[in-house]
């Protein structure tokens, strides 16, 4: 009998003194690929026991970005925020010490606390928007967020956010990681480094992330109605880096807000396990939500979010935990309607393997549909100039403009997505789910699942070249195939796999970063046994494709 959604025991608890030891003890082989520094969409991650998240890791990590930003003529301070992993704090330690040691002008936390990944893309922007190269000013700023994401206890990360604030691009990541490796193979000769004492050290300067953050959120969410509906808010952080957030936002704002849970523990006893029987702060699960849903019925409108708040969870008392597609489409539509003042032409963004709904949410708003690859730094060009005003993952991840349609982050925000549920419910007088119903009578009701087929290195590596040539089948569960996506029709991007689409279903398929698998997205509309037809005949599509 599965344990999943059950609250975790002892024995699935990390030894988080054993963690840190690993992290300090260990030194990584960088001719071991499962050890050497490689940057998924959101960083490297790894972890200790592994060998792959390490301090060796992250001093030569440091060191590439301190040669990058001065290759790049990056001249202004650099903020660093963590979450609440264990290793967050060791990672943030060691890279203290490098960029002080290379004479960065870093910004750590005012209160030595830990920081969303939205608080220092709002960090980053806020500086840059009166910033220059110029003669006299103070320059370009940068950042480091470490934290893994939703990933277990047991796990580190640590992604590099240049100056327009988002996720570092394949080129700037590419660079950073060639660089750690040659350091780490050098046993880190040419890494500078110096004893810091942490936040409080004198040569580290200080920032109020939360204040900066919550200060502003009143240009980007409606808190005058929310406020005077007087709807109830629960928030759960899942022990994350927004645990004290949504006090400072419910204060400031005068709203009806609680913090359902505001622990933290870095073994996240608390937690439920997810599907696979891990600790793991997925604000999209209802196996680790279980204790959020529990509380469904006390509140107009329940949240949770992962562990740096780049991620959301809406539960509301008649749907449960709405899927992250289903919320994504009633967001759009909703904020299409509710902002005047964003351009006329700003586009709907979202990624490919994204809920078809959107395209026919943004077909009825008249609005252009950016469709781009996997990965939220596509969305950052638009979201600077105003020229997309939402951007939105399947993976529960998104963001949108400021009410006056300029950029508010240019990465993932949980918070201001969780606040808009809010909005929404507070504006229309109806729950995000029983919205997303009433788009299903109008649009058809989609059923979208993602699975996983096993791959080995080479034919990941093969998945991720294939051409839509590639593609032999000229129908897909019955119906004729329209389109072979090798690349992205908003931006024209390799998508690192393939889409094949239908009138009523289309399947994506892409390898997985850490694992021998690639991954199969599929959704139709045409029921539950159709998605079952498609995702079988998807997998021989794409056997056929990397065999041919």
């Amino acid at each position: 009998m599965t344990r999943a959604g059950t609250v975790a025991q002892p024995h699935d608890l990390i030894d988080v003194s054993a963690l840190e030891r690993a992290y300090y003890e260990l030194v990584p082989d960088v001719t071991n690929p499962d050890q050497a520094v490689a940057f998924g969409t959101s960083g490297h991650r790894g972890s200790a026991f592994d060998t792959a998240f390490n301090e060796t890791h992250i001093l030569a990590i440091t060191q590439a970005i301190c040669e990058y930003r001065a290759e790049q003529g990056i001249t202004g301070p650099l903020f660093i925020g963590r979450d609440t992993h264990a290793l967050s704090l060791p990672a943030e330690r060691s890279a203290l010490e490098v960029l002080v040691a290379n004479g960065v002008r870093v910004q750590a936390d005012a209160r030595g606390s830990v920081t969303p990944t939205p608080a220092v893309s709002r960090a980053i922007l806020a500086h840059n928007a009166d910033a220059s190269d110029d003669a006299g000013n103070e320059g370009r700023a940068d950042g480091i967020v470490v934290t893994p994401s939703h990933n277990p206890p047991r796990d580190g990360g640590f992604k590099y956010n240049p100056p327009h604030g988002g996720p570092a691009d394949s080129d700037a990541t590419g660079w950073i990681a060639k660089r750690a490796n040659e350091l780490i193979a050098a046993g880190l000769e040419g890494v500078r480094r110096v004893a810091v004492e942490g936040s409080s050290d004198s040569r580290v300067g200080l920032y109020d992330f939360r204040e900066e953050y919550v200060a502003a959120l009143g240009r980007a969410i409606d808190f005058d109605a929310i406020r005077a509906s007087g709807i109830r808010i629960g928030a759960d952080p899942l022990g994350g880096a927004a645990v004290d957030y949504y006090g400072a936002i419910a204060e400031r704002y005068g709203i009806d807000l609680t913090v359902t849970n505001p622990a933290v523990d870095p073994t996240w006893s608390f937690m439920t396990l997810d599907w696979d029987e891990k600790i793991r702060m997925d604000c999209s699960s209802p196996h680790a939500m279980a204790s959020v849903l529990a509380r469904k019925d006390e509140f107009d409108i329940l949240t949770g979010n992962d562990a740096d708040a780049d991620r959301h969870g809406i539960v509301t008392p008649d749907g449960g935990l709405m899927n992250p597609n289903h919320f994504l489409a009633v967001a759009i539509e909703y904020l299409y309607a509710h902002r005047p003042h964003w351009r006329a032409d700003a586009a709907i963004g979202k990624t490919l393997v994204s809920s078809s709904m959107i395209d026919r949410v943004a077909d009825a708003l008249d609005r252009r549909l950016w469709e781009v690859p996997v990965g939220f730094k596509w969305f950052v060009p638009g979201l600077v100039d105003g020229s997309v005003g939402f951007g939105g993952e399947e993976s529960a991840g998104a963001s949108f403009l400021q009410l006056d349609g300029t950029v508010w982050t240019t990465d993932k925000d949980g918070i201001l997505l969780c606040l808009l549920a809010s909005e929404i419910r507070a504006v229309t007088g109806k729950s995000p789910s029983q919205l997303y119903d009433e788009l299903t009578s109008r649009f058809g009701a989609p059923v979208y699942e993602r699975v996983d087929a096993p791959a080995t290195r080479e034919q990941k590596a093969r998945l991720g070249k294939l051409s839509g040539d590639a593609v032999a089948a000229t129908e897909l569960a019955g119906d004729p195939i329209v389109a072979r996506l090798t690349e992205a029709p908003g931006n024209g991007a390799a998508i690192g796999g393939l889409k094949v689409v239908t009138e009523r279903a289309w399947f994506a398929a892409r390898p997985s970063g850490t694992e021998d698998v690639y991954k199969i997205y599929a959704e139709s509309f045409a029921g539950a046994d159709h998605l079952r037809q498609v995702q079988a005949e998807a997998k021989a599509i794409v056997d056929a494709a990397l065999a041919g």
